[in-house]
């Protein structure tokens, strides 16, 4: 085939982008065919003349009235419009040999006629590709702060807002850095890279736990994991199986949730730069996990090894800033969670007050997620009109953030609330609950 007449290549963040994939995964057509034409401009009429099928086809399966099933069809369409032949469950396709290896039989070249040149009807590179041409020259250990700048930009919207609108620009600069990975460069440039890959697929995973979609958030945590398994960083593998540990507490599996903290702790005692506030905090979240299987030994033990840990902390440790946030105030909170989980609330009661105290005013979803646990030590001691009323405090800051494992949290409480409904302090939460915080489709909540 010529090259004028060669199929478009698609670009390369359409192929890249996760509903693309999954749509070619399951081979629905429908979608991909509406993917690329919003995507890529090639309209269904397009998309027919590429594939070899009528207008009326493809218009019907656009329209979820007809299925393509036929293996040629499926060929066809790969080919067509230049999908790659493993998204597809194809070998790979002829067209995907780089250029480079084709071996053709070389002709005499023949200088054009001038009326025979015509630019604008000649193929050409997309704007992704042209993109990448400069990029490519330009990256430097600048490069990377930058993107480590925008990742904690990130997290501190994160916190204040909640991931759900962040997630589409945070998957966007992940699809991004790993096709930069796929160039030649300097060892430190591309270690940067991966560490860099890494942590935007680990803040993927989070805003997709904190929404409560398990099993993305598990893909995309071991996304991470594998990032960071490629420039052997045991430190950030261990954050990353602390997270997978974290979700198996609120999957009901705390089985899973200490294999997962264990073999984080393996990790980071494996790395010869592991610090001493890392070490705290996995600690906490092995403490978590002992108390969800509700040992109260092992519990106890975790919270002393987390806290001797972090006294161990030195001004000049060279903390990565990913557990920059584990201070004081976050040992104390979760410690007083941890006593919580395993049903001491007289102990946690005066912990987590003493942390809200001195949280930062603008992490609403901290705010919001430590005072339903206060609320929920208060209830658990028998005093009804002080969990109610932090309850109620607890609303103002997760109606301001995207989160649903912190609304979750909330709903749960007023579940909890079943053998007081009626009493007035209840009424006033419910009523409150109802303002703030919507039910969501389908739920029974209020």
């Amino acid at each position: 085939m010529p090259d004028a007449d060669r199929p478009q290549e698609l670009p390369a963040r359409l192929l890249t982008d996760p509903e693309m994939i999954n749509a070619c995964r399951v081979r629905d057509f429908g979608r991909v065919f509406r993917l690329v034409k919003t995507r890529a401009g090639i309209y269904p009429s397009m998309v027919a003349r590429r594939c070899e099928l009528t207008p009326s086809r493809v218009g019907e399966v656009i329209a979820g009235r007809r299925q393509l099933l036929h293996m040629d069809v499926v060929e066809r369409i790969a080919d067509g419009l230049r999908i790659p032949g493993h998204m597809l469950g194809l070998a790979r396709r002829p067209w995907e040999t780089p250029q480079a290896l084709v071996v053709t039989e070389r002709e005499a070249p023949q200088a054009a006629e001038p009326e025979q040149l015509a630019p604008a009807s000649l193929s050409g590179p997309d704007v992704d590709s042209i993109l990448a041409l400069t990029t490519r020259t330009n990256l430097s250990a600048a490069t990377l702060e930058a993107f480590r700048s925008s990742i904690e930009d990130y997290w501190r919207r994160d916190d204040q807002h909640g991931g759900e609108a962040l997630r589409p620009a945070v998957v966007g600069q992940l699809r991004y850095v790993v096709g930069l990975l796929k160039e030649s460069r300097p060892p430190a440039i591309q270690n940067g890279l991966y560490g860099i890959a890494a942590e935007l697929a680990r803040l993927t995973g989070w805003t997709y736990f904190d929404a409560r979609q398990y099993n993305q958030a598990r893909a995309y945590f071991t996304e991470a994991l594998q990032l960071a398994k490629t420039i052997d960083d045991r430190q950030f593998m261990a954050n990353v199986l602390a997270c997978m540990s974290l979700q198996a507490t609120y999957q009901d599996k705390p089985a899973d949730s200490l294999a997962l903290v264990t073999a984080a702790q393996d990790q980071a005692r494996s790395a010869p730069d592991t610090t001493a506030r890392v070490l705290s905090m996995l600690s906490m979240r092995e403490a978590f996990a002992h108390a969800t299987l509700g040992s109260q030994t092992s519990t106890h033990r975790a919270i002393t090894e987390a806290h001797r840990q972090f006294e161990q902390i030195q001004v000049s440790d060279p903390d990565p800033s990913w557990v920059a946030y584990f201070d004081e105030p976050k040992l104390i909170v979760d410690t007083g969670i941890a006593h919580g989980r395993l049903g001491e609330a007289a102990t946690a009661e005066p912990l987590i007050v003493d942390a809200l105290r001195r949280e930062a005013r603008n992490n609403q979803r901290g705010r919001a997620f430590h005072a339903f646990w206060l609320a929920r030590t208060q209830l658990d001691q028998g005093k009804l009109d002080q969990a109610c009323h932090t309850a109620t405090q607890a609303l103002e800051p997760a109606s301001a953030v995207a989160s649903e494992r912190v609304s979750g949290h909330l709903r749960e409480f007023y579940d909890q609330l079943a053998p007081h409904r009626q009493e007035p302090v209840a009424l006033a939460f419910e009523a409150r609950l109802r303002e703030l915080l919507p039910p969501v489709s389908g739920s029974l909540h209020p």
